[in-house]
């Protein structure tokens, strides 16, 4: 079987792949997010072109045998991209801006090998977050402290983030950061996975 690495320090997307069964190695990616975002934002690029960039220059950054998986997810709300937070203070006043409102995830995937592309996917998923009192999110915020600043919106999906939400439209591998269906497939098409 071809090796398979990780390109990512992100616990979500290993746990992902680990719970499906695929052996990889984790191997941090060699990329400086700030700049990319900057230039990108420079030339009037949305959230999308963020997370496609940003998961190609991942898969690229590593130089090892086997196929290099390197990941992006960015959170749009209104077309305006929202970074991670950056203390309770700053996840309270995103979750404020974020209920009762719809927001999109671009959750994406690219495969490399030797330095190239041969793979990529995106996956938007849309979020529907209730209209909740500020006194259930105030109580959210404590319950939850530091881990709720690990991700965008300030949420897990998979933990007790899913009572923020009346509805989830899409792929929810992808809400927790790794489309993971389709990338299954393209493993498997380039010999990483039992066919």
């Amino acid at each position: 079987m071809t090796p398979v690495v990780l390109a990512s320090t992100s616990a979500s997307r290993a746990r992902i792949l680990q719970d499906a069964g695929v052996v990889f190695e984790i191997a941090a990616p060699l990329v400086d997010e700030a700049p990319h975002k900057a230039a990108l934002l420079a030339e009037g690029r949305g959230a999308r072109a963020i997370a496609e960039h940003l998961a190609e220059a991942k898969a690229t950054s590593i130089a090892r045998p086997g196929l290099i998986i390197g990941a992006d997810q960015t959170l749009e709300l209104d077309g305006v991209s929202m970074d991670q937070p950056g203390g309770l203070p700053e996840a309270r006043a995103q979750l404020i801006r974020l209920r009762g409102r719809s927001h999109v995830l671009h959750a994406a995937v690219a495969l490399a090998r030797d330095g190239t592309v041969i793979w990529r996917h995106l996956a938007t998923p849309v979020l529907t977050m209730r209209v909740m009192t500020d006194e259930f999110l105030d109580a959210y915020l404590h319950r939850q402290g530091q881990a709720v600043l690990g991700s965008l919106g300030a949420y897990h999906l998979e933990g007790e983030g899913a009572q923020l939400f009346e509805e989830v439209r899409g792929d929810h591998f992808a809400v927790r950061g790794l489309p993971l269906i389709q990338l299954l497939a393209a493993l498997r098409l380039h010999g990483a996975l039992a066919r």
